[in-house]
């Protein structure tokens, strides 16, 4: 997880996405097909600096499949994505968290036996060039025991600190998987999904916690909750079999006909 030495990439031309431009991350006509199934379709999403970008469509849509895309979980069968100026299309998925763009799981994707301290002292160790020094008692750098206590603290875990992760309640695993996502400091970070199997008593911290992510990270949603999404995005885009049906702020979204019909019978009681 710490910023090690990565592959050069090459930079943007001249008029596209530059590092000063309001776009941090761009996807440009991203397709992904597994044989005859095309499962991302064209699609094209430009983030900005800032944002709080909602990806939304029902079951089926191509969310996680274009999150893959960007992540560099998948290779693209065709398109291109750049990220703060440089074309990243052709990095692994360790060489884009290098340079920032960090993703939460839909899965807990957690070390069950190590306590949410243990945990994130661990990756703020790792972030700061500290994680080859593995002789050294975890935590012993000052910064390093500061900044897990200040997450502990923002994220709600500070009654849990101590606890092994396999202990904690569900609600608990997925705000520890944020805060493991923010330890990494990150200028884009990907949500997938973060109030998925969340049950309705512990929703409520890890709701206020998303809403007061640091205002300097781009952050992109994948959910289906449409509270959430409402309340937290200020830009939606929606995909339907792969493919973009349309892009807006909420107002426009919940007022599209296209949109609405998309989720006609899918629960969606905003559009």
């Amino acid at each position: 997880m710490s910023r090690t030495a990565v592959p050069k990439t090459n930079t943007v031309a001249a008029g596209e996405c530059s590092p000063g431009s309001d776009v941090v991350l761009s996807a440009t006509g991203l397709a992904k097909r597994f044989g005859g199934i095309t499962a991302t379709d064209n699609v094209t999403l430009n983030l900005r600096r800032g944002a709080r970008h909602a990806l939304i469509g029902p079951n089926g849509a191509g969310k996680t499949t274009l999150i893959n895309l960007l992540t560099g979980v998948l290779a693209p069968t065709a398109g291109r994505i750049v990220l703060e100026g440089e074309d990243i299309t052709g990095l692994p998925p360790h060489a884009r968290v290098a340079r920032g763009m960090v993703r939460t799981f839909q899965i807990n994707q957690l070390f069950d036996s190590m306590t949410p301290l243990e945990t994130l002292a661990l990756v703020v160790s790792q972030q700061s060039g500290l994680g080859a020094k593995w002789w050294r008692p975890l935590g012993s750098s000052s910064g390093v025991s500061e900044r897990a206590a200040q997450l502990l603290e923002q994220f709600h875990l500070a009654d849990v600190a101590q606890q092994p992760t396999r202990q904690l309640a569900y609600g608990k695993r997925r705000l520890l998987e944020i805060a493991i996502a923010l330890a990494c400091q990150p200028r884009v970070l990907l949500l997938d999904e973060p109030v998925a199997g969340v049950p309705a008593g512990e929703r409520e911290e890890l709701l206020q916690t998303v809403a007061v992510l640091p205002a300097d990270v781009s952050v992109l949603l994948i959910e289906h909750d449409m509270d959430l999404v409402f309340s937290f995005a200020d830009r939606m885009t929606v995909l339907v079999n792969g493919a973009l049906l349309t892009e807006g702020d909420p107002d426009a979204i919940a007022a599209d006909p296209k949109v609405k019909e998309v989720y006609l019978g899918h629960g969606a009681g905003h559009v």
